[in-house]
């Protein structure tokens, strides 16, 4: 190797992607958003490169300069550590947990394999029962609102409401 040669850039993964009018950019189910800058207002519409690196990092680069940008991942999920004891608020994060499970988590097919990081072996198709994000309805969130609730009176011992009583 090169003095000037980089091990890390040559064995990275790169994919063009284009720079959209709200200056993002979206690569492997996340959205890049870059800084708003007058260097950066020039990309728009143009083609740059989302660069992933054999240790997972993503940069996004022009001309083998890296831009800052903020990524927002759309398949984030909720976790132990974001909980707080409050009555409503727990409640709340458990149905959002219940809807998680039944997401579909895949990452784009399209990426390069990520089971040299310890990452499972992805199905190629959606297991039974999960949906793709845009697919959950009112009826799934109905489903773990009852799901939550029915829990949470199991746990409470409540009652059957009252019923009349026959003369």
């Amino acid at each position: 190797m090169r003095a000037n040669e980089d091990l890390r850039q040559i064995l990275a993964y790169r994919v063009p992607r284009k720079v959209t009018n709200a200056l993002t950019v979206q690569y492997d189910r996340v959205m890049y958003l870059l800084e708003d800058s007058p260097a950066n207002r020039t990309l728009i519409h143009e083609y740059i490169e989302v660069v992933e690196y054999p240790d997972g990092t993503v940069e996004i680069q022009v001309d083998k300069v890296a831009l800052s940008c903020t990524p927002y991942d759309r398949i984030a999920r909720i976790e132990q550590g974001a909980e707080v004891e409050n009555k409503r608020l727990a409640q709340a994060l458990e149905v959002a947990l219940c809807v998680q499970a039944r997401r579909d988590d895949r990452r784009a097919s399209g990426s390069p394999s990520r089971t040299h990081r310890g990452e499972e072996v992805l199905a190629k198709k959606a297991l039974v029962g999960l949906k793709k994000q845009r697919a959950l309805n009112l009826a799934d969130i109905n489903e773990a609102i009852l799901k939550v609730s029915a829990k949470a009176m199991k746990e409470r011992g409540a009652a059957a409401p009252p019923q009349p009583q026959k003369p």
